[in-house]
């Protein structure tokens, strides 16, 4: 029997537990007049940034949503991203083929894979300009009632995401029916929001991923791993929630096919959580978030005049906590605050000491 899980990045698992986040965006993009153009997903490593936007261009992508005139171009950061979206829009037939001069400096493949571009020599031919063919298919694709979807996984603060950024900041202005959800670590999504002439993208929805629903997990592993309501139960609150942790926690189990105990069973999930999201997420932060996170492994619940008093620089404990909060490694709960995945208390001590 097929395993119903995976831990493949950016792949649908086949056991997906929706949140209110899908559809939120799903509804405000199905209104004729959606109040938000652009929405920010972030979260910590393995919280499901990049099957969440998934499952947005997949609805957006069927039949139903194509025949409502929406069209979706999922891009990439490490290409040209205005190309990518004119080579998609080319191969939809929303852009004409042109005669490109040589005097532009471009070649044969500018729009991409499809793209029926030809090159020609004679100079008096002009100047071919990526954002403005863009601009004015928008335009006319506007004006006949279709709607256009960018996906962007994985946002960085790169040359080509700047470039776009501020042609889409433009498109906005114009009254074009282009929308934009994208995916990235806080960080990430902070240092491109801080760009000037990017007020748009400051100013745009956040939405940080929130923990896997634990009645969802429960049911989903009851039925998939066939154990009783008890022991369902105990595998989803091992997870606290954590996408990655939920995956992975409901292969080995199924792999194991009951001949292992839970405790051997989660031996090997901290393997798996340790080195493929722990040891990343660990790297990525400042010795001043380590501090404060080695201050708070001993106990499930941490009040804040207890930190405060074991920190070297107590007056920074608001800006550590609240960082962290934002990136979602710990949860805060009145004047308390805990960690948000499951097992990183173990990995601090084991390798973060």
């Amino acid at each position: 029997m097929q395993i119903p899980f995976t831990t493949t990045f950016s792949k649908i698992p086949s056991i997906y537990i929706p949140t209110n986040q899908s559809s939120e965006i799903i509804e405000n993009f199905s209104y004729e007049n959606p109040s938000e153009s652009v929405y920010k997903i972030t979260g910590v490593r393995g919280s499901g940034k990049t099957v969440l936007l998934a499952k947005i261009e997949e609805e957006f992508n069927s039949k139903q949503r194509e025949d409502e005139g929406w069209i979706v171009c999922s891009l990439t950061v490490n290409r040209d991203m205005l190309q990518q979206m004119a080579a998609l829009l080319s191969k939809k037939g929303f852009i004409k083929d042109k005669k490109i001069s040589k005097s532009a400096g471009l070649s044969a493949n500018i729009l991409g894979a499809g793209a029926n571009v030809q090159v020609t020599s004679d100079n008096q031919n002009g100047f071919f300009d990526v954002g403005i063919e863009l601009d004015e298919a928008l335009k006319e694709l506007t004006q006949k009632g279709n709607k256009v979807l960018i996906g962007i996984d994985e946002v960085s603060k790169t040359k080509d995401m700047l470039v776009f950024a501020a042609e889409f900041g433009k498109w906005i202005r114009e009254g074009y029916s282009v929308y934009l959800v994208c995916t990235g670590l806080y960080d990430n999504i902070e240092q491109v929001a801080n760009v000037n002439n990017l007020t748009f993208f400051r100013r745009a929805t956040t939405i940080k991923m929130e923990n896997l629903n634990f009645v969802r997990m429960t049911e989903a592993y009851k039925k998939q791993l066939d154990v009783n309501m008890d022991e369902a139960k105990e595998l989803s609150r091992l997870t606290q929630g954590y996408a990655y942790a939920f995956q992975e926690l409901g292969i080995l189990y199924f792999k194991s096919g009951k001949k292992h105990s839970i405790d051997e069973i989660c031996s090997d999930l901290k393997s798996e959580l340790f080195a493929y999201a722990y040891e990343k997420i660990w790297e990525e932060l400042t010795e001043e978030d380590k501090e404060l996170l080695r201050l708070i492994i001993d106990k499930k619940d941490n009040k804040r005049e207890d930190i405060i008093s074991k920190m070297k620089k107590p007056n920074n404990y608001s800006v550590y906590r609240d960082r962290l909060l934002k990136r979602g490694i710990i949860t805060a709960r009145q004047a308390y605050i805990s960690l948000a995945l499951p097992f990183f208390d173990e990995y601090i001590k084991e390798y973060g000491m």
